[in-house]
C-alpha cells in the first residue's frame, strides 16, 4: 500500500450470497469500523454484522407518549380551567371533543421525531464520502455488493486486510483515500 493517507478498503462482490458470506468473515476477524453497501435489501445481513437493534421505535414512543400527554393535558387546562365555556351541554372535561386534536398531535409528534431522529442516528445529511471517489463505488444502486473498512479501525493492517477481503470472494479490492 502507499504512503498516502487513506481512508480505508473497498471490496466489490458480485451476489447477496457472496457479501453475506465475506460480511461473517470480517466480522469474524474482528473488525469494528466497517459497513456493507448493497444496492437492495439483503435478508439477514444485519444479524451476520452484528448490527444491534434500532433505538427509533423506542424515541419515535417516547414521543408519541409525549405529545399526546401534553395536548390531552393542554385541552384540559384550556377548557376546564384558563377558558372554561360550556357549549350545547357538554362537560368542560370531555374527552370525545378532545380526541381529533389529540390524536393528530400525538401522529404529529411521532412523525417529526422518526424523521428528524433517522437523520440525527444516521449522522444525515453526508453529502461526501470517500466512497464516491470509486468508479467501481457507482454500481451499488444497480447491481454490485461493497464491504468497506476503515483505516482508523484497531485491526486494520493494509496486505492482510486486503487478502482477506480477496479470499472473501471479492472481485474488486481498491484503496480509497482520505
Amino acid at each position: 500500500m502507499s504512503d498516502k493517507k487513506h481512508w480505508g478498503l473497498l471490496a466489490q462482490y458480485e451476489n447477496p450470497a457472496t457479501v453475506t458470506h465475506a460480511a461473517a468473515r470480517v466480522r469474524a476477524a474482528g473488525y469494528e469500523k466497517w459497513d456493507v453497501c448493497t444496492p437492495f435489501p439483503v435478508h439477514g445481513l444485519d444479524k451476520v454484522m452484528g448490527v444491534p437493534d434500532s433505538k427509533l421505535p423506542w424515541a419515535v414512543l417516547v414521543m408519541g407518549i409525549t405529545g399526546s400527554t401534553f395536548m390531552l393535558f393542554f385541552q384540559a387546562w384550556a377548557m376546564g380551567w384558563a377558558y372554561p365555556m360550556i357549549v350545547g351541554g357538554k362537560p368542560l372535561f370531555s374527552i370525545p371533543a378532545f380526541v381529533p386534536v389529540w390524536y393528530e398531535v400525538t401522529v404529529l409528534s411521532s412523525c417529526v421525531t422518526a424523521f428528524l431522529a433517522n437523520w440525527i442516528m444516521n449522522g444525515l445529511p453526508q453529502p461526501y464520502h470517500p466512497a464516491f471517489a470509486s468508479k467501481a463505488f457507482e454500481r451499488v444502486t444497480d447491481d454490485k455488493f461493497f464491504i468497506m473498512i476503515e483505516a482508523e479501525d484497531p485491526r486494520f493492517d493494509g496486505e492482510k486486510t486486503k487478502a482477506l477481503l480477496q479470499e472473501s470472494g471479492a472481485t474488486l479490492v481498491e484503496e480509497l483515500e482520505a
